[in-house]
C-alpha cells in the first residue's frame, strides 16, 4: 500500500491547518504509514513533531511518544487538544492519581497520543500496562538520549530498547533528534531495529555566531549590561550552575534589563509561569541552566548567549538550535574566560571537565555500593546512607549494576530495593573510561571551536558528520565584526557596588515551624569572602576580619532592617572553635540586640562537609542540640548566626528545636552561602 499524498494533505489541512508537507516530511510519513522504522536526524525547526503527530491521527490505536522534555509534553498536549486530538502525558510533574487517570484513558481508547517520560519504564505498573495498550506506533523523541555516546545520555532511557524489541516487526517506530554523530546514529539504529535513516542538512544559515574571549567573569557581566538591549527581540542566557542563573539575572535587573532566572530548583508552577512569560515576551531574557529551551514552542527566540562553554560542540549545537526557528536573523554568542589557573587549564574549562569526571563515579564508589548490597538489599536512601554517595552517583551506579547483571530490583513501589546477585560477574568499567575519554576529547573540540579560524557553523556541522555542501558565513570568522569587552573604572565600580548589595537568600523551606528565610552576606565561591573565611577557619588566620562583619550587617539591614528582633543566638562550633561566637558578639553589639550563649550541643557531630548527601547531613545533626534556658526564647524573635550555609541541615535542625520551645520566629544570618554544583 502506497499512501496518496494528495489525500493526506487534505487531511493535514483539515486537522492541523497546514497545506503541504515538505518533501522530506512526506517521505518519512509515507514510510511510517507503511509500517517502517525510521530514524530522522533533522535540524531544529524542521517540523519533526508533525512526522509523528500526523500519522497518530491516521492510526486506530494509541501512539506512545517517549520524551525527556516535560515542557514539550505540556506544550504539545495543549496544542493537540486544542485541535480536537485527544492527548495526555505521564511524567513527574503530575500526581500519581493524575498519571493513573491518563493511563486509564489510554487503556480505554480515549487517547490518540500519549507522551511518557522514559523513566516510567522503571515503574512496574507501567510495564505491565503496556501489554494491554492498543499500540499503533512508538516514537522516541530526542533519540540521542538512548545512546551512551549521545551528549545527553540517561541510563533509564536505554530500557526503551526492551520495549521496542517486543513490538511486532511491522509496527512503525520513529526516532527523532537534531544532533547525532554517525556513532550515535549507529547505536540508535541498533537499539531500535531501524534500517531507514533520514539525515538532513544541519546548517542554520540565519545564525550570527560570535565568540567573546574574556579574562574574568566580571567582563562577561559588563558586556551583557552594555550591549544586551542592543540585540533585537528576546532570548536566553545559559549559565553553568543554578547559582549563576540567579547572579546574572540579578545583575541584569540591577542594570535596568528585564531578566528572570530559571532552573530545576524552581517549583513546577514557577517554571510554568516563566515559560509562559518567555513566550509572551515579558522579559528581555531568561537566564537559565540548560533546563530551559528544549521543547519550548517559541520560534522567535532572537538570541542565545552562553556564559559558560558547554561540554561539547554537540551540546552547543543542540542548545543554540532552540533559537531562530522562524528562519529570521538570530544572534548566538559564546563567552570564554581563557585565563589560566594554577594548573594551566583555562578557567572556563574547569566546570564542564568536573562534570565529565563526575558523570561516572570512580571504580571505588561502585565497589563500595556492591559491598553494601552484599550485606543486605537497600533502597536508594539506604544505599546513600551506607556509601556516603550523592543521589546522582547512586542512581548511575544502580543503573549500571542492573545492566551488568550484578544486581537486580526486588519488591514493589516504595519498598523496592536493589539486591546483589550472588555469583554475579565482576564489575567492568572499561567502557566507562572509554566514554570518559571520548567526552574529554569532545570538550577539547569545544575549546577548538573557540579558537577556530573556520566558519563557525561549518565547524559545528562537520563535527556532527554533516558535510553537505553549504555556503557558510555569518560569523565573526567570516563577515561579522568580532566583539570585545570595554572594561572601564566606571564599570568596575558598578559591578563592585552590585556585589556589595546583592545578598543570597537562605531558603529554609520549613512551613511547619517558626523558621523564616534568612540572608547571607555573599556566595562563598564568588568573591574574597570565601578566601577570608577559609583563612580564619583552616589556616590560623584569627577571628573573621571586620569587612565580613560590615558586609553581613549590610545584608541584615538591607533585608531585615525595619524588623524588630529580641535575641541573637549562634551555632555551636564543630571545628571552628570560637570564631562564630566572637563574630556573633560583634554582630549583636553592632545591632544593640542581646546575645545568648545558651544554644549548646548535647552530643558531638562531624563537620558537615565530609558528608556527600542530604540524608547523612541530616543524620549528623539530628537531635544534637539543646537550649540551656528555654524561657528566654519563648515568644521571642531570634537571629540565628553561623559562618557558612551549605545544605542548611544544621540551621534547620536548630530551627526545629527553637520552634518546639515556642520561639515566635527564627531568622538565619550567615556570612556566606556555598555555591554548590547544581547544573540543571
Amino acid at each position: 500500500m502506497n499512501p496518496d499524498r494528495t489525500e493526506h494533505e487534505k487531511r493535514l489541512y483539515r486537522i492541523f491547518g497546514i497545506q503541504h508537507f515538505y518533501d522530506e516530511q512526506w517521505e518519512a510519513i509515507r514510510r511510517i504509514l507503511m509500517g517502517d522504522r525510521i530514524l530522522m536526524i533533522q535540524r531544529t525547526g524542521f517540523g519533526k513533531s508533525l512526522c509523528y503527530q500526523y500519522p497518530a491521527t491516521v492510526f486506530d490505536g494509541v501512539t506512545v511518544i517517549f520524551s525527556p522534555l516535560i515542557a514539550l509534553m505540556r506544550d504539545q498536549v495543549d496544542a493537540l487538544n486544542a485541535r480536537g486530538i485527544a492527548a495526555r502525558y505521564i511524567n513527574s510533574e503530575q500526581t500519581y492519581e493524575e498519571n493513573l487517570e491518563a493511563m486509564q484513558e489510554a487503556l480505554d481508547g480515549k487517547v490518540k497520543i500519549l507522551y511518557i517520560a522514559p523513566e516510567r519504564q522503571e515503574n512496574s505498573d507501567w510495564v505491565a500496562t503496556t501489554h494491554d495498550l492498543n499500540l499503533s506506533m512508538v516514537v522516541v523523541d530526542e533519540a540521542h538520549t538512548i545512546s551512551m555516546w549521545g551528549h545527553d545520555f540517561r541510563p533509564a532511557f536505554r530500557r526503551i530498547e526492551k520495549l521496542v524489541s517486543l513490538l511486532p516487526y511491522n509496527m512503525p517506530v520513529l526516532a527523532t533528534t537534531a544532533t547525532a554523530t554517525k556513532r550515535v546514529q549507529n547505536d540508535i539504529e541498533r537499539q531500535t531495529g531501524i534500517v531507514n535513516t533520514f539525515r538532513g542538512p544541519l546548517c542554520r544559515t540565519n545564525f550570527r555566531l560570535y565568540v567573546i574571549r574574556v579574562s574574568s567573569e566580571d567582563e562577561k557581566m559588563v558586556w551583557l549590561a552594555q550591549h544586551l538591549n542592543e540585540i533585537d527581540g528576546t532570548g536566553l542566557i545559559y549559565t553553568g550552575t543554578r547559582v549563576d542563573t540567579e547572579v546574572y539575572a540579578k545583575w541584569l535587573s540591577y542594570n535596568g534589563i528585564n531578566a528572570v532566572n530559571y532552573n530545576a530548583g524552581h517549583d513546577a508552577d514557577t517554571r510554568k509561569e516563566i515559560e509562559i512569560g518567555l513566550k509572551k515576551n515579558r522579559y528581555k531574557c531568561v537566564v537559565s541552566t540548560n533546563a530551559l529551551g528544549m521543547g519550548i514552542d517559541k520560534p522567535d527566540i532572537r538570541f542565545i548567549i552562553h556564559t559558560q562553554i558547554p561540554a561539547s560542540p554537540i551540546h552547543y549545537y543542540q542548545e543554540i538550535g532552540r533559537a531562530g526557528r522562524d528562519g529570521k536573523p538570530t544572534t548566538i554568542i559564546l563567552f570564554f574566560n581563557e585565563t589560566e589557573g594554577d594548573d594551566g587549564t583555562p578557567v572556563d574549562k574547569r566546570l564542564p571537565k568536573a562534570f565529565i569526571d563526575g558523570a561516572r563515579p570512580s571504580r571505588s564508589k561502585y565497589l563500595k555500593a556492591i559491598e553494601a548490597l552484599q550485606e543486605e538489599p537497600l533502597n536508594e536512601s539506604g544505599l546513600m546512607r551506607e556509601t556516603n554517595l550523592k543521589q546522582t552517583a547512586v542512581r548511575v551506579i544502580r543503573a549500571d549494576l542492573i545492566d551488568q547483571g550484578i544486581a537486580h530490583e526486588v519488591g514493589e513501589g516504595r519498598s523496592k530495593k536493589l539486591e546483589y546477585r550472588y555469583g554475579a560477574p565482576e564489575l567492568d568499567t572499561r567502557l566507562f573510561e572509554e566514554l570518559r575519554q571520548a567526552k574529554l576529547r569532545d570538550l577539547d573540540s569545544m575549546i577548538d571551536y573557540v579558537y577556530t579560524s573556520q566558519p563557525r557553523m561549518q565547524f559545528l556541522c562537520r563535527f556532527l558528520d554533516d558535510d553537505s555542501a553549504t555556503r557558510y558565513a555569518n560569523c565573526d570568522n567570516t563577515n561579522l565584526e568580532k566583539h570585545t569587552v570595554a572594561m572601564t573604572d566606571h564599570w568596575r565600580e558598578i559591578i563592585r557596588n552590585f556585589r556589595e548589595s546583592y545578598f543570597p537568600v537562605l531558603e529554609t523551606d520549613l512551613k511547619t515551624n517558626k523558621m523564616a528565610n534568612g540572608v547571607a552576606a555573599s556566595y562563598y565561591g564568588t568573591s574574597n569572602v570565601g578566601r577570608a573565611i577559609h583563612r580564619s577557619k583552616y589556616e590560623g588566620g584569627g577571628d573573621f576580619p571586620d569587612f565580613l562583619l560590615r558586609l553581613t550587617l549590610k545584608a541584615f539591614h538591607r533585608t531585615f532592617g525595619k524588623e524588630h528582633f529580641d535575641l541573637v543566638v549562634y551555632v555551636p562550633p564543630t571545628h571552628s572553635g570560637d570564631l562564630v561566637k566572637h563574630f556573633a558578639i560583634k554582630f549583636a553589639d553592632a545591632l544593640n540586640i542581646p546575645l545568648s550563649h545558651n544554644l549548646v550541643k548535647k552530643r558531638s557531630t562531624n563537620e558537615q562537609k565530609i558528608f556527600q548527601n542530604s540524608y547523612l547531613k541530616r543524620d549528623n545533626v539530628k537531635g544534637a542540640f539543646d537550649y540551656a534556658n528555654p524561657d528566654e526564647i519563648r515568644g521571642k524573635r531570634i537571629l540565628l548566626v553561623d559562618d557558612i550555609y551549605d545544605s542548611g541541615a544544621t540551621i534547620k535542625e536548630i530551627g526545629k528545636l527553637l520552634s518546639t520551645l515556642d520561639a515566635e520566629q527564627i531568622v538565619p544570618i550567615t556570612i556566606a552561602k556555598t555555591v554548590g554544583g547544581d547544573i540543571a
